[in-house]
């Protein structure tokens, strides 16, 4: 398996130099300053290919290209938009940049409640709890309706919960759920954020899952015309946020996507982080049934609770059985190598980590500080190592 490292360019605080000592040799990453839309220049998209390349590293993988509100919601506007994504791939392709990952969540990304939760550890974690969720959804953004979506017992939790915030904390929170984490599409404040849920109105679960696939049916050709690799990362958490309908959180969700558009090119970001988060989905039997069609694979562990809540756990604890999946994404690698396919070697990425040691003092991007993911790095490589020795096989 390729190692790689998510790098969000020269403002990140981790360094092309930092991700060669941890011994990643691919990087992925994006043009997070052309993040409306457009299309992406190929001066640009060299520069970037340069740059990575010139610290002796690979780009071997786009995360990500963003999918506009426009796309999602269909109607006169998505041709337009989709014409700027395809005409990016293009470029994309032609720097030979060939694996692209991307998401279809509606009006807001991966999304948390906490930043620094503490873990037995001393480490600090990302958290996501929905009662803290629910309380800002419902008695600080006032969404219309949201009181509709939850069960009694957890709105009581949720209206205690806000009532102990003081308005700094109410800040904070409202600015962890809606400001945007690193490589979200977009950032929004509370009228914003109300606005945009707005247009989603009259869109209901098989609207948007038939706008992923008219999506899909337009962006596939192009991927086969120029040996791109499309993998679409599932939904983070995946379940709805905000009464928005999320349609890429299920191994059924990903079944009726892949049976609209079959083609192999028509692919997934394996993450175990955004599919773990739901106890409902068996990660084995996910990675079993789609397993030709992981382009890219994020590998983070959450420990999760009955209502729905989870904490971003060390890579080898929490729910997720990870030395099963990797044994897993071996028996594929091999198999494809067997098959003569030219995509083999699957890419992957210690995905977020906590903040550990000094990282707790410096400025770091929320998941993706050094040394949390330089951990998780070795952990995930000493299984890789273990179960590609002569004597296990």
């Amino acid at each position: 398996m390729e190692q790689t490292w998510r790098w969000f360019g020269p403002n990140d605080p981790v360094s092309l130099a930092h991700v060669r000592q941890a011994g990643a040799t691919g990087v992925v990453s994006a043009l997070h300053q052309h993040y409306r839309g457009e299309v992406w220049p190929e001066a640009d998209i060299a520069e970037r290919k340069a740059m990575i390349e010139g610290a002796g590293l690979r780009w071997s993988v786009v995360e990500s290209i963003p999918v506009p509100n426009a796309i999602k919601l269909g109607g006169p506007d998505a041709a337009e938009a989709i014409a700027a994504f395809t005409e990016t791939m293009r470029r994309l392709a032609r720097a030979g940049v060939r694996t692209i990952c991307y998401n279809f969540m509606p009006v807001v990304d991966w999304t948390r409640t906490e930043l620094r939760h503490p873990m037995p550890s001393g480490g600090l974690a990302l958290r996501f709890d929905m009662v803290g969720f629910v309380a800002y959804d419902v008695f600080v953004l006032e969404r219309p309706g949201a009181a509709g979506d939850y069960p009694a017992d957890l709105l009581s939790k949720a209206q205690d919960y806000v009532s102990g915030l003081s308005a700094d904390q109410i800040a904070r929170l409202e600015s962890t759920i809606i400001a945007g984490l690193p490589g979200s599409e977009d950032s929004h404040d509370r009228a914003g954020i109300a606005a945009v849920i707005a247009r989603y109105a009259d869109t209901g679960p098989e609207d948007l899952r038939a706008n992923l696939t008219a999506f899909h049916k337009a962006i596939i050709p192009v991927a086969q015309e120029h040996g791109l690799r499309m993998c679409i990362h599932p939904d983070d958490p995946p379940f709805p946020l905000f009464g928005l309908p999320r349609v890429v959180s299920t191994r059924d969700d990903y079944q009726a996507l892949f049976d609209a558009v079959p083609e192999v090119e028509n692919g997934i970001t394996f993450c175990t982080g955004s599919l773990g988060a739901r106890r409902d989905n068996n990660l084995p039997a996910m990675l079993e049934a789609f397993a030709d069609r992981v382009h890219f694979v994020h590998l983070r562990n959450v420990t999760t609770e009955e209502d729905g809540s989870f904490v971003e756990d060390d890579h080898l604890a929490g729910d997720t059985d990870m030395v099963t999946i990797l044994r897993n994404l071996l028996a594929e690698e091999a198999r494809r190598r067997a098959e003569g396919r030219g995509d083999a070697e699957i890419p992957f990425r210690p995905d977020h980590g906590h903040l550990l040691l000094d990282d707790q003092d410096k400025q770091t991007q929320p998941g993706y500080s050094a040394i949390g993911r330089l951990k998780g790095l070795a952990e995930l490589r000493g299984v890789i190592a273990a179960l590609s020795h002569p004597s296990v096989n």
